[in-house]
């Protein structure tokens, strides 16, 4: 893919994260109004009108899904939200700190570096901000190449030579280029949104089952029999299972953008092996970074719980992993250097 279609397919999958996330909104919102709170948008009993004489349908319970509304309006909200504040609050969270260039060799180093990048991406030059962590860690945000921002920790400044530097700004830089962090920000802001509706879903059905009766599911469910506890059954588990299926998404996007921005990287800076031995060094520093909390983990270059994590391998290691192992990444990069070793076979 060259970089339109890379920015185009991020876009669409962007819209596509929108989607399911606004199914779980619908479904959580939806089960909250039908057991909790008596909405049916069919009529549930029938009153005999005598002028008539006839049978009328009459719809018990509220008439409007408030739940589905409250919903829809706290995860458009928290979306809305990312799309004008997630860079500020991410930064925020990690307590980063504007490089200056009056702060010593290495912060003017870190902008002429990320000044050179941005020359290369045919990009704006981000803002630089340095997060105060002695461990090796870097990420991107931002909502466009125009506000976007890139973040080292400390420990990256000090640790990593000015050709290693520049590898993982080129990384981060081809996050901003591809729009990854557009994708990365907002699947932040909706993973939140998730927990939050989740854990009120839960904390509901838990009070609503220890009040007798006072659980709308009562008598106007009771005629669905054992339909009515199914669908409550998979609907509790949505509530419990939502937050951790929203997460292993963004793990998923995450894992697969990790790849296309250290290629894109290497092509940037025309210097594979540079990345190679930034990559080496942040994964020998197997301690966390912890400025950096797990709701933005999956938009850093390496996963802040620390570096072991990512070596664990399998399909549940997999499965729950932010990023792909680093050995992985480290030998695709040696095969664009052309220094992975030849198969067997090529050397028969």
């Amino acid at each position: 893919m060259n970089i339109y279609e890379q920015q185009a397919s991020n876009r669409r999958m962007t819209a596509a994260i929108m989607v399911v996330f606004i199914g779980f909104f619908l479904l959580i919102g939806l089960g909250f109004d039908f057991f909790y709170l008596g909405y049916s948008p069919f009529p549930t009993e029938a009153s005999y009108n005598p002028d008539g004489g006839f049978y009328q349908p009459v719809r018990s319970g509220l008439p409007v899904p408030i739940g589905t509304i409250i919903a829809l309006l706290i995860g458009g909200g928290m979306a809305a939200n990312s799309l004008v504040n997630g860079p500020r609050m991410v930064l925020r969270s990690t307590m980063a700190r504007r490089a200056l260039p009056d702060g010593g060799d290495k912060e003017r180093q870190f902008l002429n570096v990320v000044s050179e990048m941005a020359t290369a991406a045919g990009l704006p030059a981000p803002a630089a901000y340095i997060v105060p962590d002695p461990d090796l860690n870097a990420f991107a945000t931002g909502m466009s190449p125009g506000n976007s921002v890139i973040a080292v920790t400390q420990g990256l400044l000090d640790n990593l030579n000015r050709e290693e530097l520049q590898g993982v700004v080129a990384h981060e830089m081809s996050h901003i280029r591809n729009y990854d962090m557009r994708v990365m920000t907002v699947c932040a802001a909706l993973m939140g949104a998730i927990a939050l509706i989740s854990d009120f879903a839960g904390r509901t059905s838990r009070v609503g089952g220890r009040t007798s009766g006072g659980s709308s599911s009562g008598s106007s469910r009771k005629g669905g029999g054992g339909a009515a506890l199914l669908l409550f059954v998979v609907w509790i588990l949505l509530v419990i299972l939502a937050p951790i299926i929203s997460r292993m998404l963004a793990m998923a996007i995450s894992r697969e953008r990790e790849y296309l921005a250290d290629a894109s990287g290497a092509e940037l800076t025309r210097n594979p092996k540079a990345l190679i031995s930034a990559l080496e060094k942040i994964r020998a520093a197997v301690m966390p970074t912890r400025a950096i909390n797990n709701g933005v983990a999956h938009m850093c270059i390496t996963d802040p719980r620390g570096s072991l994590v990512e070596e664990k391998t399998g399909f549940i290691a997999d499965l729950l992993a932010t990023h792909p192992p680093m050995e992985k990444r480290i030998l695709a990069l040696k095969v664009m250097a052309y220094q992975a070793d030849k198969p067997a076979a090529a050397r028969i």
